[in-house]
């Protein structure tokens, strides 16, 4: 009753393995550009990645009652990753704001 398709752990796994590779490219990209918020962006998709790795053992071990301390783990998890997601973003777009920004001077009509 609990078993998973072959389907759906493909769609589990190939899930978990393109979060990590996000989260390298992520990092990666923050090196490249030496902004350090991207690396914040890379560190906050971590939660993420702790909720999906809940689910995936917890449906490993056929949803094992003895394991249900894992759902708490994945919806904690989840929420906390919501949050960071969020700082990280909001830092990623206050680093786009340039410092020595030059206030528009008002076009002066001839008359």
């Amino acid at each position: 009753m609990h078993t998973l398709s072959i389907p759906t752990w493909i769609i589990h796994v190939s899930s978990v393995i393109e979060w990590i590779v996000a989260i390298w490219l992520i990092w990666t990209y923050g090196e490249l550009t030496n902004n350090r918020s991207w690396w914040g962006l890379a560190l906050a998709m971590l939660p993420a990645l702790v909720s999906a790795m809940c689910a995936c053992t917890w449906h490993y071990f056929d949803n094992a009652p003895s394991l249900e301390w894992l759902v708490t783990l994945q919806a904690t998890m989840t929420l906390v990753g919501n949050f960071t997601l969020w700082a990280a973003a909001y830092l990623i777009w206050c680093s786009t704001k340039s410092v020595n920004t030059v206030e528009p001077k008002p076009i002066k009509s001839e008359q």
